[in-house]
């Protein structure tokens, strides 16, 4: 299927947008941006569907694709991560719109010829015209998928580093989500920086 299928008069490209992160009590939260032109053969990658269900290298795999297509310029995307202290000064509702109001911005997203794609309760700014907020989009829009996708990969990558860097927290195996193991080493360590500690009852 090509994306024209899904085109009104007017817009010329496909927006999927979707989070990555809310949950967690460390690191940022990731918003996925992806634009997906007119033309663009969309089901070229098979098998693509939500973040959760894929395995971390089907995740990867699939992103060095998004890669590609990007260099190519066959499609534009990107990934736009608000740190922990921001999410504690502004709380996550407003950390997440900051992001995808910022990803739109940078990719020059028109407000009146771009078809977007949000993810179960994202919105975009009213000046943009035709926008469709769908439950459970990562796993029905593929553009929300590749979205989802690229910023579960960009958030893992990150929070890997992390895991180098302070090896007692286990970084890399929880991304920041409060397992036990998490909390245990909160506790016995205390918090990082990147701690969200608005997130913390302990």
């Amino acid at each position: 299927m090509r994306y024209n299928d899904l085109m009104t008069a007017k817009p010329n490209c496909i927006v999927g947008i979707d989070e990555v992160g809310r949950g967690p009590i460390a690191g940022p939260v990731a918003v996925g941006v992806m634009v997906i032109p007119k033309g663009f053969d969309i089901d070229e990658l098979e098998d693509v569907r939500d973040s959760k269900k894929h395995t971390e290298k089907q995740r990867e795999k699939i992103y060095e694709y998004l890669i590609e297509k990007r260099d190519n310029k066959e499609l534009d995307f990107k990934v736009v991560m608000v740190p922990s202290e921001r999410i504690d000064d502004d709380g996550i509702k407003v950390a997440i719109q900051a992001a995808l109001c910022r990803g739109l911005k940078d990719l020059n997203v028109s407000t009146t010829k771009a078809k977007l794609l949000l993810d179960g309760g994202l919105k975009a700014p009213e000046e943009f015209l035709h926008q469709e907020t769908i439950v459970k989009g990562d796993s029905k829009e593929r553009a929300i998928s590749f979205a989802a996708i690229a910023a579960k990969v960009e958030r893992d990558t990150l929070m890997k580093e992390l895991g180098a860097k302070y090896p007692k927290y286990g970084f890399e195996r929880h991304k920041g989500y409060g397992t036990k193991a998490h909390f245990e080493a909160i506790k016995k360590y205390g918090m990082l920086p990147f701690h969200r500690k608005s997130f913390i009852h302990i």
